[in-house]
């Protein structure tokens, strides 16, 4: 079957043109349904859309020749053109590719879970223990905790260092001062990102509540802008799709590993009878307050961890490449708690300051203070 040959400038000029009409013809036809029914005016419009990116797309589709039609347009052999608007119609370059790959992009996640677990003193908490059952400081002996403890110490050299999981927050998020690994650069940009995403996504729903107090009847759109929040997602995903790649997925499958394992310890019934506790987080709590002379903030990194794994899961899936308003809003609902969560706990932590305003400018630096943990 012969492909069809590629349509002249003019042609297409005169197709977009009449898709412009048709656009005008519907909008004036339909303004008793539009002004009833807002969402319909977005219906109308993607539509269009919809058809000309189909006619850029099948002539993108289309074979030039080797020339691309330049002899024609230069007045050379027997297809010399007259007109300019006979010249072969160049469709625009594919535009860049948004998309990314989920699993890299949830490993990401994972590892800023750890990260979070990390400085709330998890692994410090495990090795302090380990030392205090050493020295028979405390009133362990052969229980499951004990056993544990062994266990976790045995199995130190299997596992990725403290400096390895510090290069790595470095190279992902830009946290810590340990230097990245060898060829990789700190990716200082997570962190304004990250919280400007938060931001847009947390304004859009707090415009879009006065917008239905105000206008109960949803006759017109909400105050809020979507073009921002997806912007900002795309530039977050961007940052973080350049980071992806490298040993991020196996370092956090072990990682998580040895997280759970400390939870384990610090879960167990001997090791919780040590310090009158009920669970694992205020095992926690006692060892630190007792025996590292640290105030616990266990509750703000608790959160930010689990609401901070929660947007950049969602960030892994495509739901920022829809073009559909609707759509786009309803899948932001999935985050917006979590968005809401996350800048409450930076701002206690003086991580985020609390603005009426939203935007870069109000970010605080991330500090990078060492960390201790094993």
């Amino acid at each position: 079957m012969t492909q069809n040959p590629p349509r002249s400038t003019s042609e297409i000029d005169e197709i977009m043109a009449k898709l412009a009409a048709y656009r005008s013809w519907l909008v004036s036809s339909k303004r008793s349904e539009i002004i009833a029914r807002p969402k319909y005016a977005e219906a109308l419009n993607q539509q269009i859309t919809d058809l000309e990116a189909l006619v850029e797309t099948a002539e993108r589709d289309k074979a030039r020749g080797p020339d691309g039609g330049l002899l024609g347009m230069i007045g050379l052999g027997q297809n010399a053109l007259e007109n300019i608007g006979d010249t072969p119609y160049m469709p625009s370059i594919p535009e860049y590719d948004d998309h990314v790959n989920r699993e890299r992009i949830s490993a990401i996640a994972d590892l800023y879970y750890i990260y979070q677990h990390e400085r709330l003193g998890v692994f410090r908490a495990v090795l302090k223990l380990q030392d205090l059952f050493r020295s028979g400081s405390v009133r362990l002996s052969d229980g499951a905790g004990a056993v544990k403890l062994y266990q976790y110490d045995r199995k130190q050299i299997l596992r990725y260092t403290q400096r390895d999981r510090r290069a790595a927050y470095r190279k992902v998020f830009g946290y810590t001062d340990t230097a990245p690994p060898d060829g990789a650069e700190p990716n200082a940009m997570f962190h304004p990102l990250f919280t400007q995403f938060t931001q847009q996504v947390s304004q859009f729903f707090q415009d879009k509540r006065v917008s239905e107090v105000i206008r109960p009847d949803g006759r017109t759109g909400t105050y809020g802008s979507q073009a921002v929040v997806r912007r900002s997602g795309l530039d977050l995903r961007h940052n973080l799709k350049q980071v992806s790649y490298g040993h991020i997925a196996i370092l956090k499958t072990e990682v998580m590993g040895l997280l759970n394992a400390a939870f384990e310890i610090l879960d167990s019934p001997d090791i919780r009878h040590l310090f009158g506790s009920n669970s694992a987080w205020d095992t926690l709590e006692e060892v630190m307050k007792r025996h590292l002379s640290e105030t616990p903030i266990i509750s703000q990194r608790g959160r930010m961890a689990v609401a901070g794994r929660d947007i950049l899961r969602w960030l892994g899936e495509d739901f920022l490449v829809t073009n559909v308003r609707t759509d786009l809003e309803t899948y932001l609902e999935d985050i917006v708690d979590s968005a809401d969560d996350w800048l409450t706990s930076a701002e206690s932590l003086g991580l985020q300051r609390q603005s009426g305003m939203t935007g870069a400018g109000n970010v605080v630096p991330l500090t990078t203070r060492k960390l201790k943990s094993g």
